[in-house]
């Protein structure tokens, strides 16, 4: 009778999935999708927040006032978009504390495009040009992720999201309106970051063990492959407009599948970078420990302070 039911809830779930209608916290939903949704929302959410540490490092070092108080409201914005995810992963009833401490044990991932340095300041320009722009590739169809909590936090990062796309395509475009020396060192972080930022999608489809589920399950609405395909179509005639060059010989239009074809990415150093070994990996992890221990204290006063008040009212 018991495994009766529990086909019965499946079946039910599994229909209002198909019926477009979100699911939500106090919904019935199978384990699976839970802790499903519970990984990928924390990635997401220590994404954000690792994605500080490159361009928070670059704020006293912008060339200018504008571009400081720019990249200072962008960094903030990724404080936030942490923020509202590691609350979506609580209403899934995830542990904030676990989910960050896992981040740091290494039990969870984060984007590996945090792995690589920003060494100029192009490297702001090609972050957000291209990091922000595949995630945002990505982000806007999460809109319409089945998971109710996960699609509302995502319209508002998405909005904040394609600011800090048109933003680095800015500094961009007027390095290369600029000294030879400025473009060159456009084409520099376009070089570095174009790979980087094509991993950002995760493995090839064939290798992705939790695509195929999520797609049932509409928490993801493409594929990996399908939304890198869509990133490079995208990408492409941009990099034309600001006359830089992507790092691909073998980039070129196909005018039968009416998309771009583009070289295989080396995966060695994708697997490598995710498990660990890339050139920022510990540099990272160590920041954000140093982080929660440096903060403790805030955090242990506050809760003090909200208990002391909470007597008071209740005295």
């Amino acid at each position: 009778m018991s495994n009766f039911n529990n086909e019965e809830l499946e079946k039910r779930f599994q229909e209002k999935i198909d019926k477009e209608i979100k699911i939500e916290p106090n919904d019935w939903m199978p384990d699976a999708y839970r802790k499903n949704l519970i990984r990928q929302i924390s990635q997401h959410a220590h994404s954000e927040v690792v994605g500080m540490l490159p361009e928070g490092n670059w704020i006293t070092r912008a060339p200018n006032l504008r571009r400081k108080a720019v990249l200072l409201a962008k960094v903030q914005d990724e404080a936030g978009h942490g923020l509202y995810l590691y609350s979506a992963c609580e209403t899934l009833g995830a542990d904030r504390e676990q989910t960050i401490d896992d981040m740091h044990d290494g039990k969870a991932k984060y984007s590996s495009i945090f792995n690589y340095p920003a060494v100029t300041w192009a490297d702001m320009g090609a972050i957000g040009w291209l990091v922000d722009g595949a995630a945002i590739m990505n982000q806007v169809a999460l809109c319409r992720t089945s998971y109710g909590p996960y699609a509302r936090a995502m319209v508002k990062i998405c909005k904040e999201e394609s600011f800090h796309q048109r933003q680095g395509f800015e500094i961009l475009t007027t390095l290369c309106k600029g000294t030879e020396q400025q473009k060159a060192m456009a084409q520099d972080a376009l070089n570095r970051f174009w790979w980087p930022s094509l991993m950002m999608f995760g493995p090839s489809d064939s290798d992705s063990p939790h695509s195929a589920q999520s797609i049932k399950w509409k928490i993801k609405r493409f594929t990996n492959d399908e939304l890198r395909q869509q990133f490079v179509d995208a990408a492409a005639p941009q990099a034309d407009i600001l006359g830089l060059t992507i790092p691909d010989a073998n980039l070129k239009w196909n005018e039968a599948r009416q998309h771009y074809d583009f070289s295989e990415i080396n995966w060695d150093e994708f697997w490598q970078v995710l498990e660990g070994n890339g050139p920022c990996n510990k540099e990272r992890i160590a920041a954000r420990k140093a982080a929660k221990e440096n903060g403790q204290w805030v955090r242990e006063a506050a809760t003090t302070y909200a208990e002391k008040r909470a007597l008071r009212k209740t005295a």
